[in-house]
């Protein structure tokens, strides 16, 4: 195979909104040999784009999703076909008609200062003003943004048609796609009915489609298309004589999950209101077939009158004047689910230059377009975008199954008022570890997370909260999924010990004559210790930003277990293994038990032969033993700030091992714990938690975590680019809660002078410390005790600047 020339030859497969706007991104930065393929005529090809009704709030709880929603609006507003502005900024309105939803829109305006768009609650005769046709007496009060409005995706896609157009792209209409050519490993072509186009990139940002694309080329694709119902009224007299498109705020009423926007004298309204209807995205007719069938296009469905008649009386309680009128026209509109909600993009690495820019709505289209352009061009886009890389899910979330069943409870929770530790009902369980059924006997109360069921705290332990003494009062949204049993847990770790299941923690074994130098090349920290030794350690990019961190014990000379985070670990390790490295995921062939506090020498020390003395077994080390009856592999580390050891086994095992040591306990007082005490134990010692705390957008050092960092050691990936670092301008910053009842929960902001200056990563309290920790993301150079304000619920909560780590500065409860 030829090597790829200097002007890289990209298929872009999909000319809607997604497919435009990256054409143009691409071709703005130098790529200008692009062909966009579409199986429709242009510029209306019968995709979602086609019958989007446009609307953009851009306020999200993904910081993510928030900036690129920000950066379309920025785009559509400054472009427009024939003097007509692809954007047209009439403001957004969302209602409030409960107090749960008022509490709801406080949130949301705490993220809309968080992430830097504006926004404010208004009155309920605000909401009046701005849309004269509700009925004012349901309303409690509203959230204004007066910077969204209507993206005209048909106009936005044509413009930069023809700017990609004039840099070069082309734009084929009626070209069906019927296969992806491949070389080893790497894509090569895009076959259509009208021939074949050579290609060093192939994108597929086909929509719906999406699947079907992907099964051409090998590649699952994680999506689900679902039909949406949306109606247009007759005209109103309350409209008539209007000539502009909409002169009011784009208006949300999620307590009954429609929307609304006008169409000069008629108003188009959305509903989420009625049963998910699933499409099968090979099933849909291509588009002159649909024309035959008198649909619109394929992504227009018939209208389901039997649906459409509560959200109907809805929307005639709301305005009143609805009451007389009639629905004109209405469809059924076909768009994409995720099993998380968010989009899906990224490279393959199964398939080398096939890219996925797929499950992205009008509101983020331009900013997908962005930030995948940078990928392809500059190697990694400028924004975090782990939240939405095609390799965050675990091979259990990606069964057709599970993607139907969560991509449809997807659309049915799109208003609705997610708590942010809400797991999904279904289909659960789905991954448990071998300690399920002793955790189920001690009454765990299990949320989920990669389809692993994790215990939150045990009603077993309920018994010693009595002698806490009293705990703060909680307000109903912090007091959900969270009982003052975990204050308990917390207590008896700091002074007794506890059993923390650390199951789902990713663990992969990393062997091969050549896995030393391949993982300190990919390392941040030295790894050139002898075996036995464990290093905490950062994978960077080439930028110098954090991709993740790993703990990385060396059990062999040539074998390496490295505890990772998300499967784009293991994806990235594995794109830049050499042949003699040998890299495989272990999780769910294997288990681990935390023991962890004063007293856990004292339970494990009887029951191995090996010494566990602090001078035999120093902290951030490793050793091969037994646990009674039982293999493992022990680790000295703590995640909670005592003593303790991370024991792992196989999983045909694991329950032997929880015996052995619950067994072994009982004189001890032994406890299990779970991951609410576990969150407010690490944060009093200040350890983050990548993907929340950090992401490749920080740096080690601004981050708190450049002790990972060995400048004076041999070349690795990132190295140069943290040498031409200037000095910080903001940093990661411990916050302590000045008053010992308030709680925060994380991405509130928060003020420094009265004005918004950051945001808040993690919080939890901290029930040794009697105060709420929260971390935050502020300007550097904060001196210890500058008075800070966080905005929780439309509350100005003061909290102040500390030193860290908060709790044993000394470190001398793990040290001994």
């Amino acid at each position: 195979m030829s090597s790829t020339p200097e002007i890289p030859r990209v298929v872009v497969i999909g000319a809607g909104i997604v497919g435009s706007s990256l054409a143009d991104e691409l071709t703005a930065r130098g790529w200008t040999d692009i062909t966009v393929l579409e199986q429709g005529p242009l510029p209306a090809p019968g995709g979602s784009t086609s019958h989007a009704p446009g609307l953009v709030f851009q306020t999200n709880s993904s910081r993510t999703l928030t900036a690129l929603a920000r950066y379309t609006v920025e785009k559509f507003t400054s472009l427009d076909v024939d003097g007509v502005s692809c954007f047209h900024q009439v403001g957004g309105l969302e209602l409030a008609t409960t107090p749960d939803r008022l509490a709801e829109l406080h949130r949301r305006a705490g993220y809309a200062a968080s992430w830097g768009v504006r926004g404010e609650i208004v009155s309920a005769a605000r909401c009046k003003e701005l849309w004269p046709l509700i009925d004012e007496s349901l309303v409690l009060g509203g959230f204004h943004t007066p910077d969204d409005g209507l993206a005209r995706a048909l106009l936005a896609s044509r413009a930069q048609m023809a700017r990609a157009c004039a840099r070069g792209a082309r734009f084929l209409e009626r070209h069906t796609v019927t296969g992806i050519e491949r070389e080893d490993g790497r894509v090569t072509g895009v076959v259509t009915d009208r021939g074949t186009f050579p290609a060093d990139h192939v994108v597929s940002a086909a929509g719906f489609w999406g699947p079907v694309i992907g099964r051409m080329a090998g590649i699952d694709v994680p999506l689900q298309p679902l039909a949406h119902q949306y109606a247009r009224t007759g005209p109103l007299p309350e409209l008539s004589g209007a000539t502009a498109e909409a002169s009011k705020p784009i208006l949300r009423f999620q307590d009954r999950d429609l929307y609304f926007r006008e169409h000069t004298d008629r108003i188009g309204i959305g509903s989420y209101a009625h049963r998910p209807l699933p499409v099968d995205p090979f099933a849909v007719l291509p588009y002159d077939e649909a024309r035959a069938r008198n649909m619109d296009m394929p992504s227009s469905y018939p209208f389901t009158e039997e649906d459409w008649a509560p959200s109907w009386a809805d929307c005639r309680q709301l305005m009143p004047t609805l009451r007389d009128a009639e629905i004109e026209a209405g469809f059924n509109g076909v768009f994409s689910f995720t099993p998380d909600g968010m989009p899906v993009l990224g490279e393959s690495r199964r398939l080398r230059g096939f890219w996925l820019a797929e499950a992205v709505w009008v509101t983020h289209s331009a900013g997908v377009a962005k930030a995948v352009a940078e990928w392809m061009v500059d190697g990694r886009p400028s924004i975090d975008l782990h939240e939405c890389d095609l390799t965050r899910f675990e091979e259990a979330q990606r069964s057709p199954s599970y993607v139907l069943e969560r991509g449809a409870q997807q659309f049915v929770e799109v208003y609705d008022v997610i708590h942010p530790l809400q797991p999904m009902e279904r289909p659960r369980p789905l991954r448990v570890s071998p300690f399920h059924a002793r955790q189920q006997q001690l009454g765990a109360y299990f949320l989920e997370g990669g389809g692993w069921e994790r215990p939150h705290w045990y009603e077993a332990n309920a018994p010693l909260v009595d002698a806490l003494g009293p705990l703060p009062a909680r307000d109903a949204w912090s007091a959900r999924h969270w009982s003052p049993v975990a204050a308990a847990e917390a207590k008896a770790t700091r002074e007794g010990v506890a059993l923390y299941d650390m199951t789902p923690l990713r663990r992969l074994e990393v062997t091969g004559p050549g896995s030393l130098d391949f993982l300190d090349r990919m390392t941040s920290n030295n790894l050139r210790k002898k075996p036995g030794a464990v290093t905490y350690s950062l994978l960077l990019d080439a930028s110098g930003g954090i991709r993740s961190d790993l703990t990385v014990a060396r059990l062999a000379p040539d074998r390496f277990q490295v505890g990772a985070n998300s499967p784009a670990d293991l994806d990235w390790l594995l794109r830049h293994a050499p042949a003699d490295v040998h890299i495989r995921d272990i999780t769910s062939g294997t288990c681990c038990v935390g023991v962890w506090g004063p007293l856990s020498r004292d339970l494990v020390q009887p029951l191995t032969p090996d010494d566990f003395s602090h001078e035999a077994f120093g902290y951030f080390r490793a050793k091969e033993t037994y646990i009674g009856h039982v293999p493992v592999t022990a680790m000295r580390l703590s995640y909670v700030g005592e003593l303790g050891w991370e024991l792992y086994t196989t999983a045909d095992l694991g329950l032997r091992l929880w015996d052995t040591l619950w067994e072994a306990g009982r004189e001890l007082g032994v406890i299990a714990a779970g991951r609410s005490a576990f969150n407010s134990l690490r944060l009093e010692k200040g350890y983050r938690a990548w993907g929340v705390d950090m992401t490749d957008e920080h740096d080690p050092f601004e981050a708190g975590v450049g002790f990972a960092v060995r400048m004076d050691r041999d070349d690795f990936v990132g190295k140069a680019a943290l040498a031409g670092k200037g000095e910080a301008t903001r940093r990661l910053t411990p916050l302590l809660l000045d008053d010992p009842a308030a709680v925060v929960l994380g991405k509130e902001p928060v003020y420094v002078d009265g004005l918004p200056a950051g945001y808040v990563t993690s919080a939890s309290y901290g029930y040794t410390l009697g105060r709420c920790v929260a971390y935050a993301w502020l300007p550097a150079g904060l001196p210890t005790g500058t008075g800070v304000h966080i905005e929780y619920v439309g509350e100005k909560v003061p909290a102040t600047v500390a030193d860290e780590p908060l709790f044993d500065p000394k470190m001398t409860r793990i040290r001994r």
